[in-house]
């Protein structure tokens, strides 16, 4: 298989989609494009016609779209545990991967992913606020009801924390504050060594993104 991607520094949809292949354990190829040069949509669209990555490739089949591709390996990979196997817990990791997908653009917009900058507060806004405050509910309640047995949302790793995970790096990045709950959540996210390994290679990385680089 091999999955496209974007820099790892930004492209937040491009680690939701890595971490949930890295999960399946499968062997497989990056293809890293970087983002934001005059190339990047031929480039991509090599891959793929939707011209954004990340994009699955499997054999002669070609998945574009994070929930997509996470769909398509919990079907591949069903003991990869990509959704929880509990018929509750697996209806509501649906629910907020759902929402994480479609929603939080204020929080999206004014905290983008930047993995190399140092931690510094930044101003939030009303809206942004009002994202960042469901966001810490959806962890906790997911911890609360879920979580058991493990350190993640619904015990083990699933779909849902590779979809949260850009978002724990975002609260790490501009120093916002959260619950006990939500910090050591977010300390068991980034001690994965799956996140640990995508980090390590996104300090290394040397491409700039302007619009990235808030104060």
């Amino acid at each position: 298989m091999k999955i496209v991607i974007g820099n790892r520094n930004y492209s937040t949809w491009s680690l939701r989609g890595w971490l949930a292949l890295r999960q399946t354990g499968a062997d497989f190829e990056e293809v890293l494009i970087p983002l934001d040069t005059p190339t990047m949509h031929d480039e991509i669209r090599a891959h793929s016609a939707a011209g954004r990555v990340p994009v699955l490739i499997d054999g002669d089949i070609t998945v574009w779209d994070s929930l997509a591709i996470v769909e398509y390996l919990a079907e591949r990979f069903p003991q990869a545990g990509l959704w929880p196997a509990d018929r509750a817990a697996r209806a509501h990791a649906r629910a907020i991967v759902a929402e994480m997908h479609s929603g939080f653009t204020a929080m999206r917009g004014h905290y983008p992913m930047n993995i190399r900058r140092a931690p510094a507060a930044r101003p939030q806004d009303a809206a942004v606020e009002a994202d960042v405050a469901r966001i810490l509910a959806i962890w906790n309640e997911a911890r609360a009801r879920f979580g058991a047995g493990g350190d993640f949302l619904f015990g083990a790793l699933t779909a849902a924390d590779a979809f949260f995970a850009p978002v724990v790096s975002r609260l790490i990045t501009y120093a916002v504050p959260v619950d006990a709950v939500s910090r050591a959540y977010m300390e068991a996210v980034m001690a994965h060594p799956a996140m640990a390994e995508w980090c390590e290679a996104a300090l290394r990385e040397t491409w700039i993104v302007p619009a990235d680089e808030v104060d």
